[in-house]
């Protein structure tokens, strides 16, 4: 699928890669960037959405200084009831992406978590929605890739 993209929807995509400014209104402080009204701003990051350009619009938090804790997960699922599956893997609020690959383990996840307990507790609870296995690969070491994408 193709998009016609504005030069400014391409300049407003690679700026919401950024960090926005941390202040009662950002997007005022934003739209002034970018010479355009607020409620204009707005409306472009909602049509973005809609449109599927952006598939994913606010913050990363990261769990575990809160707390809490993220752990990558997969899944053997048969084909024929992938999409059954994937309803019900995403229907959880802990689910934060889910990815179809092309081998035997063709489902993998990310489940985020309040506690570390969470994630254990979350995966048997798929494991009992789905009826299939849910496998735990919990982070060994972490690294930041500043992934970006230019519009």
């Amino acid at each position: 699928m193709t998009h016609d993209l504005t030069e400014l929807d391409r300049k407003l995509i690679n700026r919401l890669q950024d960090d926005l400014p941390l202040v009662p209104e950002p997007f005022a402080d934003l739209s002034r960037e970018f010479g355009i009204s607020q409620d204009e701003l707005v409306d472009r990051i909602k049509a973005l959405r809609d449109t599927g350009v952006l598939t994913r619009f606010g913050p990363f938090f990261d769990a575990e200084a809160l707390g809490g804790a993220f752990c990558l997960c997969a899944m053997e699922v048969p084909p024929q009831r992938f999409e059954e599956v994937l309803t019900k893997v995403n229907a959880f609020p802990e689910v934060a992406h889910n990815y179809e690959r092309d081998h035997r383990l063709n489902m993998w996840f990310v489940l985020a978590t309040e506690r570390p307990t969470g994630i254990s507790a979350t995966a048997l609870a798929i494991e009992k929605s789905t009826g299939l296995k849910v496998l735990l690969f919990p982070k060994e070491r972490e690294f930041f890739i500043g992934f970006r994408v230019t519009a």
